[in-house]
């Protein structure tokens, strides 16, 4: 996969769950209606706690305020992302608020798959701790066929586990584009 994903980074910490990516008074929303589709983008990571997020001076949502769109390109996170319930609206949401990447030490597995398999999101893995070493706003450059993401605001690198074949189905859009494009669907 030849992706280049960068912005500002958001840190979150350890066992951020399904219910904080999303919370559950959200989900009555259609993601296959269009006009309500963007609205779980408004309200992804609004249940992570104050305490979770990676500023000394205190929290800063993921979404401001009335805004549809993160400012923050890429989630920087420690161990078990994702976990909790099997809710596809989790990699939806943090999609539709245009964020691309999450690194993380390491996923629930059927947050990682959701997100492989609808094309959302780059999970990757990375064998480092690294919500000790970004903050939220630091700049970060995931550079995905390099294998690594860099702290812009610090000058560090740091490795990512590679993708395997779950790259492929990501760039093919998810497990359906990537069906479609091994012959196993019309």
């Amino acid at each position: 996969m030849d992706e280049i994903v960068g912005g500002r980074a958001f840190v979150v910490g350890d066992n951020v769950d399904t219910d904080q990516i999303i919370p559950a008074e959200y989900l009555s929303r259609n993601p296959s209606d269009p006009a309500e589709r963007p609205l779980f983008g408004q309200k992804a990571l609004s249940g992570v706690p104050a305490a979770q997020s990676g500023l000394p001076q205190g929290h800063v949502p993921f979404v401001a305020p009335g805004a549809m769109k993160t400012a923050f390109g890429v989630i920087v996170a420690g161990r078990n992302f994702g976990c909790g319930s099997s809710r596809e609206h989790a990699p939806l949401a943090i999609a539709e608020a245009s964020c691309r990447a999450v690194v993380a030490q390491s996923y629930a597995r059927i947050f990682y798959r959701n997100s492989v398999n609808g094309g959302l999101l780059l999970p990757l893995e990375t064998p480092d701790r690294l919500v000790a070493e970004f903050r939220t706003g630091d700049e970060v450059e995931v550079d995905v066929p390099a294998g690594e993401v860099r702290n812009l605001t610090t000058g560090k690198r740091y490795r990512l586990n590679g993708l395997g074949e779950a790259g492929q189905i990501i760039a093919a859009g998810g497990i359906f584009g990537y069906a479609r494009k091994a012959g196993m669907l019309r």
